[in-house]
């Protein structure tokens, strides 16, 4: 008889082989973009890097920090979510990072590394950090790479389509990172687990000091959620409108979580897991049309109404989907970016008709080109010793905002 193959073992077999092979790779094929031949040019490069860079290491905080903490509201699987969000992250960065350079950054038989190229490559993780909330605690490790590998050129190819081919405004990512993350991570749920409705693990209860951490979480992602949405945004005024218009829908977004969430117990007390998520729709929901010149009160508005679809969907939908279609999603992404995500399209339409200028802006970036409007379950002791068993235009666009080369995403002009 064979042994079967370690399980354990096929996690570090799979990422030291993807490993070599990006180093290779790198070693052949890429190198960093050349510095400028002017003194004034390097100055100016100079200036918009350093006006970027605080915007990278929020985004950074963000991804590995914020969503990581935000994720261990499951009391026994801390570690582990912490340990394969951040895995994830890294894994699928570096994939994207190759995809992209063979597709957009091939010139001469180098690909150009640059701040700009790490940071949509890093847009593309987000995708599948997010799709993990769907089957979190369910799946093992390599089981979540090979969902990384197969998601992250779909989302390459489907980005282009949504921006560059139909021309939509999104400059946040609500319907190229949110919505499509949402409905693939939940697609690979029902691939996996659609024999039937899943029954509640032990370990799936979450206890008010996993809670605290979750909730840690969602503060540092409510922090730093403006320069996620703000940093490709023109410099100048979008980039300006993009981050008021950010903080005042998540703002919103906060406070109506807080009534509404009160309101929807009987007893009157505030649930955990309505702040977790309710909190961050608006965040999710005003990234499409964040850089538009609409009203203050506009962008309150659809951070309040972002929250309570968020809520109303914990308490109803969610509980719907899994008894009528077995769906199982365990850390609510359809309600977090789902349905905020679809609200966020659907305001990106009308605004179009109704905001002032906001054909023009898109027109005038884009009228070089035809485009028209262009724009074993919930346990760390799995993984670790020690462990008692269980109880954009987003492609190229340099510093300064100007485009060059493939035009993969619209950043409309102030």
């Amino acid at each position: 008889m064979t042994a079967s193959p370690n399980p354990h073992r096929l996690l570090p077999l799979a990422l030291g082989l993807f490993q070599a092979a990006l180093l290779l790779f790198f070693l052949l094929f890429v190198t960093y973009d050349e510095p400028s031949a002017q003194a004034e040019d390097a100055s100016s490069v100079a200036k918009h890097l350093y006006s970027i860079f605080p915007f990278f290491q929020d985004i950074q905080v963000m991804l590995v920090v914020g969503l990581g903490l935000l994720l261990t509201f499951l009391p026994r699987y801390g570690l582990s979510v912490l340990t394969h969000n951040f895995l994830l992250l890294n894994f699928s960065m570096q994939w994207a990072m190759m995809l992209q350079g063979l597709l957009h950054c091939f010139h001469h038989g180098q690909v150009h590394l640059s701040l700009h190229s790490i940071l949509t490559a890093e847009f593309a993780a987000v995708t599948v950090l997010i799709s993990m909330g769907a089957i979190l605690g369910r799946t093992s490790p390599f089981q979540l790479l090979i969902m990384a590998t197969c998601e992250v050129p779909i989302y390459l190819t489907t980005e282009w389509a949504i921006i560059t081919y139909l021309g939509v405004l999104d400059v946040g990512g609500t319907i190229t990172i949110h919505v499509f993350s949402c409905y693939f991570g939940l697609g690979v749920s029902k691939a996996l687990f659609r024999a039937s409705q899943q029954p509640v693990h032990p370990n799936e209860t979450s206890t008010p000091r996993s809670d605290l951490m979750s909730l840690v979480g969602m503060l540092i992602l409510w922090v730093f959620w403006p320069s996620f949405v703000a940093v490709l945004c023109q410099p100048g005024d979008a980039q300006h409108r993009a981050i008021l218009n950010t903080l005042l829908a998540m703002s919103a977004s906060a406070v109506t979580t807080i009534v509404a969430s009160s309101l929807m117990e009987r007893d009157g007390k505030l649930s955990p897991g309505h702040l977790q998520n309710g909190s961050l729709a608006g965040g999710v929901a005003i990234g499409a049309v964040a850089d538009m010149a609409m009203a203050p009160g506009a962008a309150l508005a659809l951070g309040s109404l972002s929250a309570m679809i968020c809520l109303l969907g914990s308490r109803f939908l969610t509980p719907f989907l899994a008894r009528k279609l077995s769906l199982q999603d365990q850390c609510g992404i359809h309600n977090l970016h789902g349905l905020p995500g679809i609200l966020g399209a659907a305001a990106s339409a009308v605004a179009i008709l109704v905001v002032p200028d906001v054909t023009g802006m898109a027109m005038g970036r884009f009228g070089d080109r035809g485009a028209g409007w262009q724009r074993l379950c919930f346990d760390d002791s799995l993984y670790f010793k020690g462990q008692e068993e269980g109880v954009p235009l987003w492609k190229n666009i340099n510093l300064d905002g100007t485009t060059a080369g493939h035009q993969h995403r619209l950043l409309p002009s102030p």
